[in-house]
Parts: C-alpha cells; sequence; structure tokens
C-alpha cells in the first residue's frame, strides 16, 4: 500500500466514523476515534455487504460500506453499554 492509498484509507475512515456517529449519536468521536470507527466498519461493512450478496466500487461505495458498518458497530456497543 502506497502513502497515497493510505491517506485515502485513513481519510475515509475518518470521514465514514464521523457520519456513522453523527447519525447513532449525534455526534464525532475526534479525529482519532473517528478514523478507529471508520475503520473497523469498513470491514464489517464489507462482511455483511458480502454475506448479503452486495457489491459497492469506488470512493462512494467505499465510503458507504464504512459509513454502514460503522453504525452498525455503534449500535453493538450500544446494546453492550447499556
Amino acid at each position: 500500500m502506497d502513502l497515497t492509498s493510505l491517506l485515502i484509507f485513513l481519510a475515509i475512515g475518518a470521514v465514514a466514523g464521523w457520519l456513522a456517529g453523527t447519525i447513532m449519536k449525534g455526534g464525532g468521536f475526534g479525529l482519532l476515534g473517528n478514523i478507529i470507527v471508520g475503520v473497523i466498519g469498513a470491514f464489517i461493512g464489507g462482511w455483511v455487504f458480502g454475506l448479503l450478496g452486495l457489491s459497492v466500487n469506488g470512493l462512494i461505495g467505499s465510503l458507504i460500506t464504512a459509513v454502514a458498518g460503522a453504525a452498525i458497530l455503534l449500535f453493538i456497543v450500544g446494546l453492550i453499554k447499556k
């Protein structure tokens, strides 16, 4: 993975984490928290989309997958915290 790809990956993670945090709880988690939530969400979203037979391509598709996965992650964390 070259530097440009890594930066894009981290940027998508940060935006996805922020969007998921905004959707699920009304706010983000700070830059590092957003990146962590977004990156973990990207893996979860990819796995769930694969199970459902959904395929997305490109930058927007990656962002949608990461946001969906991050929202799932935050939902599960919310259930556990209760």
